[in-house]
């Protein structure tokens, strides 16, 4: 049995923005259930603190800051240990754990993420009274990305992995911020945290992790290239034998047609013709005309740049006439959430818009729509798909990332092999995703063909069970070479 403390600024049900949250809810209880023993750690956010409820303080510890508590309570529903790094003048604040109430990130968001690092350190190096102590380090994006670089300067330290969800986001400061955080002046070198004279929270984890994974095969190489690189390929090329893709997987509990409490009608594999139930109150609920033979598109999720939504916006006009339907759940960037709502309002019996989420009407957008539309233009893993496919509900994506490792297209031979699952293309723009449409389109008025391919969709397993399994591998790999190279040194000191 393996200690492991998996460190992320976010954990479903606790607090979410992203698809880092559902990774770190769902991966550490599959983990357990393989006789891992794994404890999260994360940031005592106010909402975090009110979902999980009963805590108690573990550990008090003086940092320069003021007095930090790690309080402990269990993840809801599982028996993961969670701690919580408690300093209220960073982290009990309205908004979400990056940005405030205005949208904006938080002025001092450095400081807050290099004080839970510096924590984690503390703890991980035994300095505190806390007693269990992992043997391994599991790191999660730029916000736990010093935690590997200040290893780095400790004497025998355990290991470190560090997971990249999404390489765009990389916790970059000016050079001013690296000296008010104090931080040794041996990790400013382009060779550890300085990336064009700003500090870069994210090469720490790239630079120091004993191994750095992404959360798809594919986009481990996609990110070695420039264009998905983001001006770090080059680190990401010379550390390639210590990078690897483990694919996500999702929470198949909470995620399961046949039991969801949040949708009107629940189905299985066996029963897949009940989802026309929930078509029915999705269009309802829409408010849009109840038309069972209409091509339902669906789409949840930020409406941000990344997720191709102007590809969307701009083959609008044009899908309306085939015609579909469209229902969109998210929010983002005002500019596409106007445009979503502007459009909503001329094509009302084609469209229609939810700006925010809501997790209930998540659930029931997978479960009512024929195609759920993740045009994206790079997708470090992607979730969406993998609950459509739970659901029957066939994806249209680009192929990048994750998506392109999940979904395989409807084509021809495909289809005859049987083991077409969506529908997949590889442009960027509106007439791609309109041509892709209208193949969806021709292939849904064939009923048991459609049927067919809900079937093989459904019959796909996204749990987390193999990933895990990969992860146990990872985890014994990254000991055993971290042992040997102890054994080295010890032996080099000999002589």
């Amino acid at each position: 049995m393996r200690k492991v403390l998996f460190a992320c600024s976010e954990v479903f049900p606790l607090i979410k923005t992203g698809g880092l949250a559902d990774v770190a809810g769902s991966l550490p209880p599959a983990l357990c259930d393989l006789r891992q023993d794994v404890r999260i750690i994360l940031p005592a956010f106010a909402q975090a603190l009110k979902v999980i409820g009963k805590t108690r303080c573990m550990a008090r510890l003086s940092m320069p800051q003021g007095e930090v508590r790690i309080l402990m309570g269990t993840l809801p529903e599982t028996r993961v240990k969670v701690w919580l790094v408690d300093y209220p003048p960073f982290f009990d604040r309205p908004g979400n754990p990056y940005t405030g109430p205005d949208s904006k990130p938080w002025h001092d968001n450095a400081d807050r993420f290099a004080l839970f690092c510096r924590v984690i350190v503390e703890i991980v190096m035994k300095r505190t009274r806390l007693k269990w102590q992992p043997d391994l380090v599991h790191c999660h994006d730029w916000q736990t990305g010093l935690v590997p670089a200040l290893l780095s300067l400790e004497e025998n330290p355990p290991p470190s992995i560090f997971t990249i969800h999404n390489l765009a986001y990389q916790g970059l400061f000016p050079y001013s911020t690296f000296l008010a955080l104090g931080l040794a002046e041996a990790l400013w070198s382009y060779h550890a945290l300085e990336f064009h004279e700003k500090l870069s929270f994210i090469k720490g984890g790239l630079v120091f992790a004993d191994h750095i994974t992404t959360v798809s095969p594919t986009y481990a190489k996609e990110i070695q290239t420039a264009e998905f690189g983001y001006g770090l390929e080059g680190l990401l090329q010379y550390r390639a034998a210590q990078l690897s893709g483990i694919l996500n997987g999702i929470d198949t509990v909470a995620w399961n047609p046949e039991d969801d409490i949040y949708i009107p009608q629940q189905y299985s594999v066996r029963m897949v013709e009940k989802k026309k139930v929930n078509k029915k109150a999705l269009q309802q609920t829409f408010e849009l005309p109840e038309r069972t033979g209409v091509l339902l598109l669906g789409m949840v999720g930020r409406m941000v740049y990344q997720k191709g939504i102007d590809i969307v916006l701009q083959a609008l006009h044009e899908l309306v006439k085939i015609p579909v339907q469209l229902v969109v759940l998210g929010s983002g960037e005002p500019e596409y959430e106007q445009a979503f709502q502007l459009l909503a309002e001329q094509y009302p019996e084609n469209i229609s818009v939810y700006i925010g989420y809501d997790e209930e009407l998540a659930h029931q957008v997978e479960a009512g729509v024929d195609v759920f539309l993740m045009p994206s233009r790079f997708e470090p893993c992607g979730l969406n798909q993998l609950y459509s496919l739970r659901y029957g509900t066939l994806p249209i994506v680009r192929q990048v990332g994750g998506l392109a490792d999940t979904v395989i297209d409807a084509d021809a031979e495909n289809i005859r092999e049987g083991v077409a699952n969506g529908f997949a293309f590889s442009g960027e723009q509106q007439y791609d995703l309109l041509q892709t449409v209208q193949r969806a389109l021709a292939l849904y008025a064939d009923k048991l063909l459609w049927k067919k391919l809900q079937l093989t969709a459904m019959w796909r397993d996204s749990s987390w069970d193999h990933s895990a399994q990969e992860y146990v591998k990872l985890y014994e790999q990254v000991l055993r070479e971290s042992k040997t190279d102890s054994m080295s040194q010890a032996v080099a000191v000999k002589k």
